[in-house]
């Protein structure tokens, strides 16, 4: 199967996903991924040995599960808006039967999802770039709507970092935003053996979450969480050395802006 660079790297977190989810002590369970990694036609050998990647995805699943359901618990009738969604399929893993979830990708790779997930009367896919505006009309709540950016804006320059933020800010009256972020150093120096197969490089971070409210003023800094949580979870015996101020910094972190 020919498949593009961004087509691979959302395969390689749903394989880390669906591998998770077949282990004795699996933090998570998503039938889902392990129903579309069977079906797909791809090599992959090199996901299977890249433990880093592993590692990062599933702590982020783990941080990002926890943090939606509680959204969700807070307000069992939102609206969610996965942006950059992938082959995302935390829908299936926290749909409480009351909630509305859109998926914001290009169109290949929106594509490539429906193809494999179908949309619901409670899903739809929207076939857009982060940065075109057109995403935002076509999502009638205009009020307390989560969105979710995921394994975005590592791939992302600032100015569309600043863009999508703006999008946001100027289409939507109340909202909250988990904005996942990585820091300079790991922008630098994180190796991934098989998401560089993929030709996908990492561009940008920055260190702290409330960096962010200098690109619009009319978002409120909450709070930042450190992926660390999640792999604590998934490897309790990490928390002997995941407190150390140096690991905490390297590592990736979910940025909770509000409006």
């Amino acid at each position: 199967m020919n498949l593009d660079g961004v087509e691979k790297t959302m395969l390689l977190t749903l394989f880390a996903k669906a591998k998770h989810s077949q282990e004795k002590n699996h933090k998570f369970y998503d039938s889902k991924a392990i129903e579309v990694i069977s079906k797909v036609d791809y090599d992959f050998s090199i996901a299977e040995k890249d433990k880093m990647m592993q590692l990062g995805t599933i702590a982020r699943t783990i941080v990002l599960d926890q943090m939606v359901g509680d959204y969700i618990n807070a307000h069992p009738e939102c609206t969610i808006v996965n942006i950059a969604s992938g082959m995302d399929t935390r829908f299936n893993r926290l749909d409480n039967g009351k909630i509305n979830w859109y998926n914001v990708d290009l169109k290949n790779s929106a594509n490539y999802r429906l193809k494999y997930i179908e949309d619901t009367d409670r899903v739809k896919t929207l076939a857009y770039s982060a940065m075109d505006s057109r995403w935002a009309n076509e999502i009638l709540i205009r009020k307390d709507v989560l969105f979710v950016v995921e394994g975005l804006t590592m791939y992302l320059n600032q100015k569309d970092v600043e863009e999508i933020l703006n999008i946001i800010d100027e289409n939507f009256d109340k909202y909250t935003v988990f904005m996942e972020i990585m820091p300079p150093i790991s922008v630098k120096n994180t190796k991934e053996e098989s998401i560089e197969d993929t030709n996908s490089k990492f561009i940008w971070g920055v260190e702290k979450g409330y960096e962010l409210i200098q690109f619009n003023h009319n978002f409120r800094w909450i709070r930042d969480v450190n992926l660390f949580d999640g792999v604590n979870v998934y490897k309790p015996h990490y928390r002997i050395i995941s407190w150390l101020p140096l690991l905490r910094k390297r590592m990736d972190y979910i940025a909770v802006l509000e409006k």
